[in-house]
């Protein structure tokens, strides 16, 4: 856990999970449009690692959308609270 999102951030964890993919392996990560996602000078993707970044304004892709969704159904909206 990191107290900040960032691009140095995102490279800590990429370097994370690069050590944890097999000798034989690539891993891909699928990631959305946030700033410190997209490749440039400063993130650095291992070798062993590619990046495939979701298309824009598609959160039906996007699984983690799929649960705010749910929940601003069901729980969070239209409802009062103590």
């Amino acid at each position: 856990m990191l107290p900040e999102v960032n691009i140095e951030a995102m490279n800590l964890h990429l370097a994370e999970i690069s050590q944890k993919v097999s000798p034989d392996a690539h891993a891909v990560l699928l990631l959305d449009g946030a700033g410190w996602h997209t490749p440039g000078d400063r993130l650095q993707v291992p070798g062993n690692i590619s990046l495939l970044q979701l298309p824009s304004y598609s959160p039906e892709l996007n699984p983690v959308e799929n649960v705010w969704q749910y929940l601003k159904q069901n729980f969070l909206s239209n409802r009062v609270f103590e």
